[in-house]
């Protein structure tokens, strides 16, 4: 029997192509005509009952997120839903909590299901595949990470700069002991964000800012991997504070790890500013803990929307080249931050936090 990748192949186009000139969709002159001719001589007849399924099916996308419950990703959610609702889309929220197989099983079901496209924020950089989307000629944007070799589009964070912006600020502030508690190792964000954490302590150490005590070393010394959640950040904040020579501040990669990390401070009885606190990635009750919380404001809700438009026009037909748009972060500086209260004249920069001394 003939298929529709035997008449993709015939007419030279891709599988995604020959759909769309036998479902309504957006197509050259040229490239229909073209297809329509490689069907007629293989003898293809497209199955009339599953084009009906599939144009029901067609106003329905799917959206992959790793945690439902962090806020950036409920943000991202609304973003998209938002975006879909503009063109007669719904949406379909599948949590895969960052479990490859489990967002191997909603990708066979956005594929079994015929939708007319997928946003996926990857659970793995490494190992999520989206080659059978690419293979059915399935639409698909990666949000907020993208997987290794994916040829799609993608709405990115430049994570990198958030790292150098966030530890900056904490240099300027007079903290010297600077820990970053990061996401999984590998992850593209926890990895992106200490490169920009590391690359700031680099500029430091080179103007003579930062100085090694005792042959340590500043860019490895101080930095923990968790897991993105709150007992992730506890777990690792609790670690760095039993450390001989205990930090003085940190830079934690998210807004979860960073209420777990706040938790183990107020249970040790350390108190920002002494202690300098600054997540990557707002809170909603950022400004009103006292002291209130500096934070990395990421544009989750504008990375969803975007992630919807470019998906919008893969689905009605666009053949242009794959984008990556990248978003910038903001800087929100608030009470947690405020440096140590007896480095006024630049001394003490080295001392470990009073309550642990």
């Amino acid at each position: 029997m003939t298929t529709i990748t035997d008449v993709a192949r015939a007419a030279g186009v891709s599988p995604a192509t020959v759909s769309r000139v036998f479902n309504g969709g957006r197509v050259t002159p040229e490239r229909a005509a073209r297809v329509r001719r490689a069907a007629a001589e293989l003898g293809f007849e497209p199955n009339r009952v599953a084009q009906s399924l599939r144009k029901q099916r067609g106003s329905v996308i799917g959206l992959l997120i790793p945690d439902i419950e962090n806020p950036f990703f409920t943000s991202l959610a609304r973003g998209v839903e938002d975006a879909a609702q503009q063109t007669g889309l719904s949406v379909v929220l599948c949590n895969t909590d960052e479990d490859i197989d489990k967002e191997r099983r909603y990708l066979g079901i956005a594929l079994a299901e015929q939708m007319a496209g997928v946003i996926v924020a990857a659970a793995s950089r490494t190992q999520t595949d989206l080659s059978p989307l690419a293979a059915r000629g399935m639409p698909a944007v990666a949000v907020d990470r993208r997987p290794r070799g994916a040829l799609v589009d993608a709405v990115l964070v430049d994570n990198q700069y958030g790292g150098e912006a966030a530890t900056e600020h904490l240099l300027r502030a007079r903290y010297r002991r600077i820990a970053c508690v990061t996401g999984p190792e590998g992850a593209s964000t926890s990895e992106e964000r200490l490169a920009g954490y590391r690359s700031a302590l680099r500029d430091a150490l080179a103007d003579g800012t930062l100085t090694p005590e005792d042959g340590d070393d500043p860019l490895t010394a101080y930095v923990r991997y968790a897991d993105f959640k709150v007992g992730g950040g506890r777990a690792a904040m609790a670690d760095l504070l039993a450390m001989e020579r205990p930090p003085d501040a940190v830079f934690v990669a998210n807004n979860l790890m960073a209420v777990g990390a706040l938790e183990v401070l107020r249970e040790a009885g350390v108190t920002p500013p002494e202690f300098g606190v600054l997540s990557f990635g707002g809170v909603p009750w950022a400004g009103l803990v006292r002291p209130s919380l500096t934070t990395v404001e990421l544009p989750s809700y504008e990375l969803g929307f975007t992630a919807a438009k470019l998906l919008q026009e893969r689905i009605a037909g666009s053949e242009k080249a794959l984008q990556t748009v990248v978003l910038r972060t903001g800087l929100s500086v608030r009470d947690s931050t405020g440096g140590p209260h007896d480095d006024a004249e630049g001394q003490g920069r080295l001392r470990a936090p009073s309550p642990l001394g």
